[in-house]
């Protein structure tokens, strides 16, 4: 039976990854969770019976090591894969550009979101069970986000969320000191990937968190103006657990990558009749079924190749 532990486990992605893990009996799913009661609830409205929940804060390396002990016995001495979902996005600067941050909230908001997305990320690696299981499937999984990726970031002017990407940024080359020192020597598979661009369904955003979204797509759009949009959290994990479950420490080991497995961070699906070839007369998104006008295949690729996963459908 494979075991999984996974931070940041009441809300969110983290509790998808609870949720979508735990269809599978056969698997030992345990939630890394900060107020045990709270995440107890929801496990008991969605009726999941087969998750443990261990509490502790990631930052703080005395309970850590308690949970150590509580996640041995319930594995039996043993973990096939970490997921270290837990972080933090400060709300000051998640919408704000760099430049518009006072050097007080600056310094005070890197210096937080690094003691969980970084030192937490560190110190959780640290206190957990080195005595992996024997099989194949002893992996260590940071959730990132294309938000650390520098060329990205650059290219599109993505000039919020400063302390989150470079924490995160941070964290993805921890992640391949993991692999330098455990890697080749103890087979374990370390990695980054991000889970891409991730709806929130059941938040309300404030007037300053819409606006903020809408320029973050504003700069997407302008560059690849038939992006797909957001996926949903559960299409989100299955993508990245098809990716977590292939990769090895030989083809994925010390890198950071998508929810594709590659370095392509967004998704542009294209359909189109069954009575046409490229190049197209015309296009559609299968997400809004917006018609896209005059495309061909080459247009698309030269305009958004370099970051997004393109995906080409015959329509019958």
């Amino acid at each position: 039976m494979p075991s999984y532990l996974i931070t940041g486990a009441s809300r969110g992605l983290g509790y998808t990854w609870l949720k979508h893990l735990s269809y599978n009996p056969a698997n030992i799913v345990i939630g890394l969770v900060r107020n045990k009661g709270t995440a107890q609830n929801r496990l008991v409205d969605d009726n999941l019976t087969n998750v443990h929940l261990v509490c502790a804060d990631i930052t703080d390396a005395k309970a850590l090591q308690t949970v150590a002990e509580q996640v041995s016995k319930i594995t039996g001495g043993s973990l096939d894969i970490l997921i270290n979902n837990a972080a933090i996005l400060t709300p000051n600067s998640a919408f704000n550009s760099i430049v518009d941050l006072s050097p007080e909230v600056l310094e005070e908001n890197i210096l937080d979101s690094c003691r969980t997305n970084v030192v937490g990320c560190g110190t959780h690696n640290q206190c957990t069970p080195t005595t992996y299981s024997k099989r194949e499937r002893k992996k260590v999984m940071l959730i990132s986000t294309l938000l650390s990726d520098m060329d990205f970031v650059s290219r599109f002017a993505i000039d919020n969320a400063t302390p989150y990407s470079v924490s995160k940024a941070a964290a993805n080359l921890l992640m391949a000191k993991y692999h330098a020192a455990l890697g080749a020597t103890e087979g374990i598979l370390v990695m980054a990937i991000s889970p891409g661009v991730v709806s929130k369904p059941n938040m309300i955003p404030t007037v300053d968190e819409a606006e903020g979204t809408r320029k973050m797509a504003g700069k997407l759009k302008s560059y690849a103006p038939h992006l797909t949009g957001p996926v949903t959290m559960e299409e989100s994990v299955r993508m990245q657990l098809e990716v977590i479950d292939k990769a090895t420490v030989e083809t994925y080991g010390g890198t950071f990558i998508s929810h594709f497995g590659n370095k392509k961070w967004l998704l542009l699906t294209v359909s189109w009749s069954s009575g046409y070839d490229f190049p197209l007369t015309s296009a559609t998104s299968v997400c809004s079924g917006k018609v896209l006008g005059s495309i061909s295949r080459e247009t698309i690729f030269c305009t958004c190749a370099m970051y997004c996963q393109i995906e080409f459908h015959r329509v019958l």
